[in-house]
């Protein structure tokens, strides 16, 4: 999905923030592409978590057509690019929330690598973005 002209989450707006400080001041500007990641990733990881234990097979197709979805509507066409590809192939495991939580665990150490940035240990995703460290209830 190669787009015409570079997108608002494409953009870095910190160079925009230099050209236009009274806009700035009147109106925030859209999420850029690192905001974005960071804000979808945070969605996704939870909404895995939280997926059912035992979806009914409903629930696993819509599952499925949410990630297409997203890989097909993503703002950023470089990242929805990556993602198609890889739901290629390496379909999204949707048996339950364990599996695709992993799922997106893997695809986002895979980016994180490609992006120089640490890798998260998988094995706690849940402690991450479900049940919470102790420090969380404190």
């Amino acid at each position: 999905m190669e787009s015409e002209k570079p997108c608002n989450v494409c953009t870095d707006f910190r160079k925009l923030r230099k050209k236009n400080k009274k806009l700035l001041k009147e109106m925030p500007c859209p999420l850029d592409k690192s905001t974005l990641g960071n804000y979808t990733w945070g969605f996704l990881h939870t909404m895995a978590a939280y997926y059912p234990e035992t979806p009914s097979q409903a629930d696993q197709q819509m599952m499925k057509n949410f990630i297409t979805g997203l890989a097909r509507f993503y703002p950023c066409s470089y990242c929805a690019d990556h993602l198609q590809k890889e739901i290629v192939s390496n379909p999204p495991d949707v048996k339950n929330n364990y599996t695709l939580s992993m799922w997106f665990c893997n695809i986002h150490n895979e980016v994180n690598e490609r992006l120089g940035k640490p890798i998260f240990d998988c094995s706690r995703v849940f402690e991450r973005w479900r049940d919470g460290n102790k420090n969380c209830f404190e």
